[in-house]
Parts: C-alpha cells; sequence; structure tokens
C-alpha cells in the first residue's frame, strides 16, 4: 500500500483512525495492513488520536523494517491474540545451481503472483543455498507455498519452518569520516559520497529516517546510536563524535550496513 498521493495519505489515515474506533467499541484486536516507513509516518501523525484504543507494532521480527499496527491491548481488552503474521523459508530447490537472488528478484517473484504487496513484510536474503525469509501476513501464506515456485531461473520450494524465524543481524562495516558538520546533511553525503544539495534534496523528497521517523530537517543534530536508513542508498549506524581533524573537520565513527 505505497502513497502515491495526497488522497492516498488521506485514506491511509482515515483507514487507521477506524481501525482505532473499532476495537475500541467492539472490544477486538484490529490491524493494519504491513505498512512501509513512510506509510508508519502517518500513523505517527494521529498516534495521539489513537491512543485511547491502545496500540502496538510488529514486523514478525525486531529486525524487521515494514510492520502491522495492532489496535487493542490485553489491559484494555482483558485478552491476548498474536499478529497475524507467519514467515515462509524460501529455498532453492538444488542448491547447487542456484542463481545470486536479490531482495528485488524475490520481490518481483511475489509480486508476479498477483500478491497485494500490503501483505508482505520483510524479506531476508540468506544467501545462494539458504534463500530468504519472508514475513507475511497468514492469511496468504498458504497461497504463496503453493503457488511460488520459481525466482528467476531458479527452482524454489517453499515452507513454514517451526519455531521463531533464525535471523542473524549483519554486522555493519564501521568506519571513522571526516565530516565538515555533524549535521545529518553533512553525514549523510559523506557516507554515500553524494553532494551536500543531493543529500538536502533526499530529505525534501522525504527518504530519511531515523529509528524508524521521518526526518526533514537537514540541520538534525545525530545522537549516538541513532539507526539512519536512506531510501534507495541504505542504512547505518551513527556511534558518535570522536575527534577533531587538524583542519578541525569533525571526525565521526558509524557502522554501515552493506
Amino acid at each position: 500500500m505505497p502513497l502515491t498521493g495526497e488522497k492516498d495519505l488521506q485514506q491511509l489515515k482515515k483507514r487507521i483512525l477506524e481501525l482505532a474506533d473499532k476495537s475500541y467499541t467492539r472490544g477486538i484486536y484490529t490491524y493494519t495492513p504491513f505498512l512501509g516507513l513512510s506509510e508508519q509516518q502517518v500513523f505517527y501523525a494521529v498516534e495521539r488520536e489513537v491512543s485511547y484504543a491502545g496500540y502496538s507494532m510488529n514486523g514478525g521480527s525486531p529486525m524487521c523494517e515494514r510492520k502491522i499496527v495492532r489496535f487493542g491491548s490485553p489491559d484494555n481488552l482483558g485478552y491476548d491474540e498474536p499478529f497475524p503474521i507467519t514467515h515462509i523459508e524460501i529455498r532453492p530447490s538444488t542448491p547447487k545451481f542456484a542463481e545470486h537472488l536479490t531482495h528485488r528478484d524475490f520481490l518481483g517473484a511475489l509480486m508476479n503472483l498477483g500478491i497485494e504487496r500490503s501483505t508482505i513484510g520483510d524479506i531476508f536474503v540468506r544467501g545462494k543455498e539458504q534463500g530468504a525469509i519472508l514475513f507475511c501476513h497468514e492469511n496468504i501464506a498458504d497461497y504463496i507455498i503453493d503457488n511460488l515456485n520459481q525466482v528467476k531461473h531458479t527452482n524454489v520450494i517453499c515452507r513454514i519452518p517451526e519455531g521463531e524465524a533464525m535471523l542473524e543481524m549483519p554486522e555493519p562495516r564501521t568506519e571513522s569520516l571526516t565530516v565538515a558538520s555533524l549535521r545529518i546533511d553533512a553525514v549523510v553525503a559523506k557516507i554515500y559520497n553524494i553532494s551536500r544539495n543531493s543529500s538536502q534534496d533526499l530529505f525534501c523528497s522525504g527518504k530519511i529516517f531515523v529509528n524508524g521517523i521521518l526526518v526533514e530537517n537537514t540541520s538534525y543534530q545525530l545522537k549516538k546510536d541513532d539507526a539512519v536508513t536512506v531510501r534507495g542508498y541504505g542504512k547505518f549506524l551513527y556511534y558518535g563524535q570522536s575527534g577533531v581533524s587538524k583542519k578541525g573537520k569533525d571526525r565521526v565513527e558509524v557502522g554501515i550496513f552493506a
């Protein structure tokens, strides 16, 4: 459910308000579809308005960025209910002859099945022989298992493994950088080797998120352990300032995810 304009934004906002009201008045849990980082900002914009219903967010794993918002809480409703999220293991049927598949390859194969993007959460690619782990709405899981049999030219087998999804947090590459300023636009420009103006354009187009929250202020001062997502470029962790260069420029430490 990507937002393509003001009309989409208003429709999503209306739906979020309706779900909160439905949960509160009927005494049941209600759920949004999977929301990307941009869609989550619509929720944050009305967070105070829906707080009366109680809410929580989950993507299937702490590592997931795409999340479902659940309205209702055990304290308010008197019972608990799991999020309607399951995970599917997608493995090559013959690992020896598998291609090196990317996130885009897996997502493209799923979209070719006619599946709505809002029913799919994060996809974690685990390598040539291990394939990927997909988080999705439980209602669509059987359809994916029955119909997803090929990604690009690689035949695959889908199944729901027992237990929780075993995901390993990738280790970021630690780098020490000399930046013209501690402002976030300067740090982003340095990390991704783009001009300061190009960095600022990313803020104007809503592509910079700090700890999952949209940031449009180019002069935002990064704080220790901030997690920054730059749509179209990648993600990094800000470890803080480590000193000053001989020319008086700031030196910072960051962890960059490949």
